[in-house]
């Protein structure tokens, strides 16, 4: 999954496109560089974010959804927590819905997430993006992602919806603490949610990252990046959410060979 961040305030620069043409060519160059799926924004979601207005995420997100889903050839996803943002998306092309806050934030969002092929529910600690990282705190950790997530799956069935669309994503670094060990307890249990069904992970050039690479700032969290890709595919997980395109691809590619050798 390649990210097209349409936004001027993600944490990464390398991934911002504030207008919809360069984010309609990013999209197409990530194409060409072997995403199977690409996941287009409106809004930062980074610790600390405030909310975008309505009107201010439709007019960035809405065009490069209907562009991309006419031309890039593969299915694109909406990344939103606004029913009405999802809809819309829907309309103009999006299959996917990639929502930060598991169907929660918007009363209508179950309704509206119906209409799509396939829906990412995502754990994340806190109600919300601003306050996330305010002292996460976990008993068990990947227990308690699991029946998060069993518990909005539930609630995606009882609004009519097929539990086989869905796609279950831990959400590391969405209220989660490096020196608790919360990021790297998910992963190493990574398997207790392939359970579920498939798995979303998305590590790519995050904080926690640049922790254990004592203190590397977004430009220099690649190998941390590909490190974790490398552990989510072995691990099972269907689908890596990723900023450096080509250079996942290739590593994944690799890692599927050896998978597949005799």
């Amino acid at each position: 999954m390649g990210v097209v961040n349409v936004t001027p305030d993600s944490f990464y620069p390398g991934s911002r496109t504030p207008d919809a043409e360069s984010a309609v060519a990013r999209g197409l160059a990530l194409v060409e560089q072997g995403a199977d799926l690409l996941d287009i924004g409106g809004q930062s979601t980074r610790p600390g974010s405030d909310p975008v207005a309505l009107g201010e995420e439709l007019r960035r997100a809405i065009p490069v959804v209907e562009a991309l889903a006419a031309r890039a050839g593969v299915p694109v996803s909406i990344d939103t927590d606004k029913a009405e943002v999802a809809r819309l998306a829907r309309a103009a092309g999006a299959r996917v819905l990639n929502d930060v806050t598991a169907l929660r934030a918007d009363p209508q969002m179950l309704r509206v997430s119906l209409d799509f092929e396939a829906v990412v529910l995502m754990h994340m600690g806190g109600e919300s993006p601003k306050t996330m990282q305010e002292s996460p705190r976990y008993g068990d950790v990947a227990g308690e992602v699991v029946r998060f997530l069993k518990e909005r799956r539930d609630a995606f069935a009882r609004a009519g919806g097929d539990p086989g669309r869905l796609i279950y994503d831990p959400g590391l670094g969405f209220g989660k603490d490096l020196e608790e060990g919360h990021n790297l307890s998910l992963l190493k249990r990574l398997e207790a949610l392939t359970h579920l069904g498939p798995v979303l992970v998305g590590a790519s050039r995050k904080a926690f990252l640049g922790r254990l690479a004592g203190g590397a700032g977004p430009q220099d969290r690649l190998e941390g990046s590909l490190a974790v890709a490398c552990w989510a595919a072995l691990r099972g997980a269907a689908i890596v959410r990723a900023h450096d395109v080509r250079a996942t691809r290739r590593a994944l590619d690799v890692i599927a060979a050896i998978s597949e050798a005799r």
